[in-house]
């Protein structure tokens, strides 16, 4: 028996999907951050020899396993391939090798296909697309300084701003207030505290992007600071579909909305919505049928049928 196997790599955490020659799932399990770019070498180099032997296990020996797919963010970035290929050579598997973009394998295992488009809004945001010919275009995911407009940390950073212009008058006050502090876990109008909060040398984007929440909770009593917050992010996700609708001729194709934001917050789901139906009537937009480690999975089986081990 054949087995392939796929990989979704986070800063955080790894998930890994097993299935037999047939596409069948045997196995799925957790392991640690295999992202060059935020983690010591040391941490990454653990965690891939710690996946590649429990592969292995699984499998009954690496032997049996013909194809590893592996779907990580950043992996663009300068040497990573190299060194992610090194490293998974390293801990002893030999057999076939495919890594991609984390928005690669997320496309595929939201529409069970390697056509279409996916647009991701989580802690940032990006837009993926390829068309049956073959050929791909992304939009957004430039990083938190100078691009994820419409992400979680883009919401994060407009909730803060508007407690600020709240507190001194810029705008009426607005229910956003009170649940940033309750959020934070801090005195209620201390001011100060938030400047804490946002300028402390420990603070991340993760921990801004965090905040995303209360914009629901203040949508949902009609908050018009909220509501303002949650149409403009709405209009950037919607922006970023456009160039990639229009540049593969998928106005009529399939888009899968995907990111906690996407997924947890309605108000900016159904905006979105709204946008896209006046624009691409014929464009099917749906929920992400599976994860992106089932995708890298997929992938790796597609390698696997055609004969590219």
């Amino acid at each position: 028996m054949k087995y392939v196997a796929g990989l979704d790599g986070g800063g955080t955490k790894t998930k890994v999907v097993i299935a037999d020659e047939s596409g069948r799932m045997i196995e799925t399990f957790t392991s640690g951050p295999i992202n060059y770019n935020g983690q010591d070498d040391r941490v990454v180099e653990s965690s891939i020899e710690e996946i590649v032997v429990r592969i292995g296990a699984v499998c009954g020996s690496l032997e049996h396993c013909v194809h590893i797919c592996l779907g990580a963010a950043g992996i663009s970035a300068a040497g990573v391939t190299e060194r992610l290929t090194e490293a998974i050579r390293h801990a002893g598997y030999c057999g076939g090798l495919t890594l991609v973009g984390d928005h690669e394998t997320a496309l595929y295992g939201a529409l069970n296909q390697p056509h279409g488009i996916i647009l991701i809004s989580g802690t940032g945001s990006i837009c993926y697309g390829r068309n049956e010919q073959g050929a791909s275009h992304r939009t957004g995911g430039y990083g938190h300084l100078i691009d994820d407009e419409g992400s979680g940390y883009s919401i994060g950073k407009q909730l803060l701003a508007a407690l600020v212009q709240a507190s001194d008058g810029r705008i009426p006050p607005t229910a956003i207030s009170d649940r940033i502090y309750e959020k934070l876990q801090l005195s209620k109008g201390s001011l100060k505290e938030v400047i804490g909060f946002v300028y402390d040398q420990n603070r991340t984007k993760k921990d801004v992007a965090a905040l995303a929440p209360v914009l629901s909770e203040a949508c949902a009593i009609g908050d018009a600071a909220a509501m303002g917050i949650s149409q403009r992010s709405a209009d950037a996700l919607f922006e970023l579909i456009v160039p990639v609708a229009e540049y593969l001729d998928l106005q009529k194709g399939s888009l899968a909305l995907a990111g906690s934001v996407l997924l947890d917050n309605t108000f900016i789901q159904t905006a979105l919505r709204e946008r896209l139906a006046e624009r691409y009537p014929e464009l099917s937009c749906a929920l992400p049928k599976h994860d992106a480690a089932w995708g890298a999975m997929m992938m790796a089986w597609h390698h696997k049928s055609k004969g590219t081990e």
